[in-house]
């Protein structure tokens, strides 16, 4: 299967094979401010399932929680972040699920930071919530 995803305007976008290696919802406050929602829903592919590139991005840098940089592709004319990456994972790019603008998407399958999540945010029984990055939220 062949997924497009693209920002707003569409003069940015990726091309990629196959399914995503990883669903995932992310609580923290970094996210929630660069989304502008409650939670950043991202899908993670292994580079060598990008299949184009189109369009010209400016890109943003951070530190994460681990120390290394955190890297965003956005969209200089509508300002959609577009793709993410990790210094500590290069051969994973992280593509914000909307940006398919697809119903059928397949749904996360973890959800971090639940320590900083919005307190009327609920996620499907099922779904690893952890902590922060790593650590299982205790469920009890």
């Amino acid at each position: 299967m062949t997924r497009m995803a693209s920002c707003q305007c569409g003069q940015l976008s990726l091309t990629v094979e196959g399914e995503p290696a990883l669903v995932s919802a992310c609580n923290c406050t970094r996210c929630q401010k660069r989304s502008g929602s409650a939670f950043a829903l991202s899908s993670r592919w292994n580079s060598n399932q990008v299949r184009d590139r189109s369009g010209k991005g400016l890109t943003y840098s951070r530190k994460g929680a681990s120390g290394g940089n955190v890297l965003f592709v956005f969209c200089p004319v509508c300002g959609s972040t577009v793709s993410t990456s990790l210094e500590l994972l290069p051969d994973v790019i992280g593509i914000p699920v909307g940006c398919f603008a697809d119903p059928a998407f397949p749904a996360p399958k973890v959800a971090a930071w639940c320590e900083s999540k919005l307190e009327w945010v609920r996620f499907p029984d099922g779904l690893l919530l952890l902590r922060d990055q790593t650590q299982p939220m205790d469920t009890r």
